[in-house]
């Protein structure tokens, strides 16, 4: 399951801090998720980690249907991110304008 590939590198109270930061639509922001949750200090093999949960057709990428569940694959009850968040998210780890976050992105798009 998403949690037990998730411990180890997230904490239940690190993903309630990061979950309760956009509870509200359109208030999802990557950046404040990520240091809430923690991910910008963790290692580049706990980042690929959490890119593969995210990845969930294991194409090498994270597309907007897959970003769009990206706050459910932290918690069943959270809710899907907007098309807004979701466009937002996307422009910021898109490295090459196909749409889409690759594997070389992913860490770009932490690690600012």
């Amino acid at each position: 399951s998403f949690d037990m590939a998730l411990s180890g590198i997230l904490t239940e109270a690190e993903i309630a801090a990061g979950l309760q930061s956009c509870q509200a639509a359109d208030s999802f922001n990557y950046k404040t998720f990520f240091v809430k949750v923690g991910l910008n200090s963790k290692s580049k093999e706990q980042l690929t980690k959490v890119f593969g949960i995210l990845d969930q057709d294991r194409s090498g990428f994270i597309e907007e249907d897959e970003l769009k569940l990206f706050l459910q694959n932290f918690s069943a009850s959270a809710r899907a991110l907007t098309d807004a968040e979701t466009k937002a998210f996307l422009a910021a780890g898109d490295s090459d304008g196909d749409d889409k976050i690759g594997v070389d992105g992913k860490t770009a798009f932490i690690k600012w």
